[in-house]
């Protein structure tokens, strides 16, 4: 259903699989209950670990975190396979429950359809208290179903607009400061018009249009505008009446009024090269952009459609597989590599926003004062999947086994609104199709 886009690569590298190959997750059936038979075991002897191979600096992290558990004590001996990120989602996929890992990482959006398949088992009995009650809350939002946690990440995610500071003051623009005093949406597009205004070609924004809307960046850098319409990708079961809303489809219009102020960004260095004033985009980009502007890059809350600024999150996470025979050592594992040395020597590796409150709060990018703590603000309001309220504002992509089905056709949607499609037209036949997908597999209901 999506198409494994690699040119947004680097994003997944960071911790976000954007470019997920979810196709072959709705097509799994046989699931309906959990049915683990996941066992406590002795709690020594030798765990198998899989992971997805990121970049070479989050290997490095994770193979020291191994090393440094191993070489701690002589009960446990972690046993890591790193597999290519690009076939991790689909390996996990094909292999039967019985053949799984101890111990194994998904991508978050994935998770609820691994527990329908009856691959994870719940880690509440087998990781330690201090450990899940170190997760932030936006963390263990991501990781739970029907009340029961099946994973914790080391780090999480958020989106924003980055400014160049000298470009918005030459137009006169004023930006804000924080969530307190956020654009709405009607702002935000006065500013894009003062902007066009002294600008060459007219082109003042960048929304990673090259990794195409027709993804899982589609999916999760956008669906915050539905979500701060007042809108849902699902609600209760049902995208009709959620997804498809007057609120949102005025929101999915003014969205597609923005086209003529977007710069392609054919050679992915638009905002970088001084080229367009505003980028929405996520925390990975920072180091590229802090390098090439320097004092002048602001960071900026996405703007407000009416029920409050919204962003995405979510990222990696870590869970016990259904068969294991060993749930105390799994958990052991994990209370280990979730410490602070390991949970920060990841998001050193990779720059995202710690999933853990310790690590977050010593953070040197994310904690008070520090040049991103936008998004640790954001993430320290999270709504979870279902509550999105106007006082939250990191929102948890939909956990449910139809997460593919619901992310492909919302991103189609919003590929061809983008192309001109009336958008009560796209959003309705988008919600019409989950719906009816919905309907074919009896909810994909998780006891």
């Amino acid at each position: 259903m999506i198409a494994g886009n690699r040119r947004y690569r680097h994003a997944a590298r960071t911790g976000l699989a954007l470019a997920l190959p979810l196709a072959a997750l709705a097509a799994c059936g046989g699931g309906g209950g959990t049915g683990t038979s996941a066992e406590a075991g002795s709690g020594e002897g030798t765990i198998s670990v899989w992971a997805h191979q990121g970049q070479k600096s989050e290997a490095t992290a994770l193979q020291n975190a191994v090393k440094s558990f191993n070489s701690a004590q002589d009960k446990v001996k972690v046993q890591l396979k790193l597999i290519p990120e690009n076939d991790y989602t689909k390996t996990i996929t094909a292999t039967d429950a019985s053949q799984l890992p101890d111990v194994l990482e998904f991508d978050g959006p994935t998770m609820a359809n691994f527990v329908y398949n009856k691959k994870l088992a719940p880690l509440d009995s087998y990781v330690s208290a201090k450990t899940l009650g170190n997760a932030t809350d936006a963390n263990k939002a991501q990781g739970e179903v029907g009340g029961k946690h099946y994973g914790l990440g080391m780090y999480d995610s958020g989106l924003g607009i980055y400014g160049n500071k000298k470009l918005l003051d030459a137009a006169g623009v004023k930006y804000p400061k924080g969530l307190a005093d956020d654009w709405t949406a009607t702002q935000f597009t006065a500013a894009l018009k003062a902007l066009k205004a002294k600008d060459s070609d007219g082109k003042v924004l960048d929304i990673q249009e090259g990794n195409g809307l027709a993804t899982e960046w589609g999916t999760y850098g956008f669906a915050p505008v539905v979500w701060s319409a007042g809108g849902s990708l699902l609600k209760d079961g049902k995208a009709e009446g959620a997804l498809d809303s007057p609120a949102v489809v005025s929101a999915l219009k003014t969205f597609q009024s923005w086209k003529p102020y977007v710069d392609a960004n054919t050679d992915g260095n638009a905002f970088a090269k001084g080229r367009v004033p505003l980028s929405w985009v996520g925390h990975w980009m920072y180091p590229a952009y802090s390098k090439a502007l320097g004092k002048d890059l602001v960071v900026l809350p996405l703007p407000d459609f009416g029920n409050g600024p919204k962003t995405g999150q979510g990222s990696w996470a870590w869970g016990i597989g259904a068969d294991t025979k060993n749930g105390k050592a799994a958990g052991a594992f994990l209370d280990s590599l979730l410490n602070d040395t390991n949970v920060t020597a990841m998001t050193t590796a990779n720059g995202a926003p710690p999933a853990t409150k310790s690590a977050l709060a010593k953070s040197t990018l994310y904690k008070q004062g520090g040049p991103l703590r936008l998004f640790a603000e954001q993430l320290a309001k999270p709504c979870g999947d279902t509550d999105i309220t106007k006082s939250c504002v990191a929102v948890t992509r939909p956990v449910t086994a139809g997460y593919p089905t619901v992310t492909a056709k919302f991103s189609e949607a919003l590929s061809s609104v983008y192309g001109g499609t009336d958008p009560k037209d796209a959003l309705a036949k988008a919600a019409r199709a989950i719906d009816q997908d919905f309907s074919d597999n009896a909810g994909y209901k998780i006891p």
